[in-house]
């Protein structure tokens, strides 16, 4: 069965079934493209809603809307901010049209459940309107980045979660290992000693920064346009409507931040936040990144490499190598990042590519920008859970290395001297001795004077405090889990 719909262009067939209308079958047959549908990504369909509930009560409350209508999108958007319909968002994720196609896709489902609860058959558009109601003092040009933003801040607000969890899995190791010796390492040369928990808290420090600066690009994403229509002049959107739906809004997301900007033609044409969204990402991306980096050196061999830790082994890791066991989780983390750095390359030309009132490109940048977000949140998880909880490292071998190293005269030089630290050194290298027995033979330095100068707080800087280190209690870990893994099963 089918119903017969219409538009400016004409009309076509639209199965009775489903929830959406013409103007989505159009985008549907037009952008047959990327094969993935915005579906993909609840957490803009959420946001979708969320702002389409905001504009049915502030249509309400100023007049232009009556009130059977306005109750009945806003229950039918609810329906949809719970998880419904969902798999009824079915425009792909790379759209001409500056989002029109997802705006309208939103539309003519909320429409339509909104019609399904008011007891009529679907297509009845002369009751509720995609347009004329659901879509009422609204644009697509302020709508789409309204929602846009919305869901960057759910999905980041996610990753830094996860970031936390990792920031803490590390900063365990830091604790376990912090009295392990190893040969510190600058140009792949061997440098002065230090700890292996030193190493650790490095990285857990580092992804520290990063959350900071995730959390840092929040306030700019809680900037709209709403009220501003077409290009930021207001036309059809009645007078009152902004401030209404911005504190509609505030009360649906519970983002009691979210404001209009002063200038709604600049905030409609200005894309620039995206710039700073995707330019944390790949911050974070490449610093995790270099970690799983440092994590594979370090790794390496296990009988021809560094071989100062190990890592989970998680699968096989050759089809011709017996008993050959790869990095793979690092592996894939590393290419999580190559990806988010390209697609950074697409949201700089993108933002650029927007012309006079409008950017007509902000589906493609939505689309990378919420990939992006996900995909590090998930590769963070996958690195934490199947691969640094499971790290240990190996104590002897590190304890001859730092033995037989020369860089440990660096810590004898204040009483030694360069030159005299220098000639011992070489003499060290030379010969194979080591540095004790040589600083010992010298005479200048007692046996205690060494023992202290070489002892491992001494060699290290100092064993750090552990109490300085990041804790996330169990109880708090479990309560994040649950929420992450709750998301991932509603992000597919």
């Amino acid at each position: 069965m089918a119903r017969i719909e219409r538009d400016s262009l004409g009309e076509l067939e639209i199965p009775d079934d489903v929830y959406w209308g013409i103007n989505t079958a159009r985008a549907v047959d037009n952008f047959y493209i990327s094969r993935r549908e915005i579906n993909i990504y609840p957490d803009l369909i959420v946001a979708y809603a969320q702002v389409k509930q905001a504009a049915a009560r502030a249509n309400r409350d100023i007049g232009v809307l009556d009130a059977e209508r306005a109750e009945l999108i806003d229950r039918a958007a609810q329906d949809v901010i719970d998880g419904e319909l969902h798999d009824q968002f079915i425009v792909g994720v790379i759209q001409g049209g500056a989002g029109t196609s997802t705006n309208m896709n939103a539309n003519e489902v909320i429409a339509n459940r909104a019609l399904e609860l008011a007891g009529r058959e679907f297509g009845d558009y002369e009751f509720i309107s995609p347009n004329d109601h659901v879509n009422r003092s609204q644009s697509t040009n302020d709508t789409y980045p309204t929602a846009v933003k919305l869901a960057l801040i759910y999905t980041m607000q996610r990753l830094t979660q996860e970031l936390r969890l990792l920031r803490n899995s590390f900063a365990a190791k830091g604790r376990e290992f912090r009295d392990v010796l190893k040969v510190g390492r600058t140009q792949l040369q061997d440098a002065v000693p230090m700890t292996v928990g030193q190493e650790f808290r490095g990285f857990s420090t580092t992804l520290g920064e990063d959350i900071d600066r995730i959390e840092d690009v929040w306030p700019l994403l809680q900037e709209m346009n709403l009220g501003a229509t077409a290009i930021g002049t207001g036309i059809a959107a009645p007078e009152g409507y902004a401030r209404s739906v911005i504190r509609h809004l505030r009360v649906i997301t519970g983002q009691p931040g979210l404001h209009n900007g002063p200038d709604l033609i600049e905030a409609t044409s200005d894309t620039g936040v995206f710039i700073s969204a995707s330019s944390v990402l790949k911050r974070a991306a490449m610093k995790l990144s270099k970690i799983c980096s440092d994590l594979r050196l370090l790794s390496s061999g296990p009988q021809a490499g560094f071989g100062e830790i190990n890592l989970p082994a998680v699968q096989a890791g050759s089809s011709i190598m017996p008993g050959k066991v790869n990095p793979v989780i690092p592996e894939a983390v590393n290419q999580v990042a190559f990806v988010i750095a390209g697609a950074d390359i697409t949201v700089s030309f993108a933002t650029e590519a927007g012309q006079l009132q409008l950017n007509a490109f902000e589906p493609v940048i939505a689309h990378v920008l919420l990939q992006n977000s996900n995909w590090l949140r998930r590769a963070a998880r996958t690195l934490r859970i199947n691969c640094v909880d499971g790290i240990t490292v190996n104590r002897e071998f590190l304890n001859q290395q730092v033995a037989s190293s020369v860089g440990v005269v660096t810590a004898l030089m204040p009483k030694l001297g360069y030159m005299n630290a220098a000639k011992i050194a070489k003499k060290a290298l030379a010969s194979g001795r080591s540095i004790r027995e040589l600083v010992l033979e010298d005479g200048r330095l007692t046996e205690q004077e060494i023992d202290e100068a070489l002892n491992p707080a001494g060699l290290s800087g100092g064993i750090f405090d552990t109490g300085q280190m990041p804790k996330l209690t169990p109880e708090f870990i479990a309560q994040m889990e649950a929420e992450l893994d709750a998301a991932d099963k509603l992000q597919g």
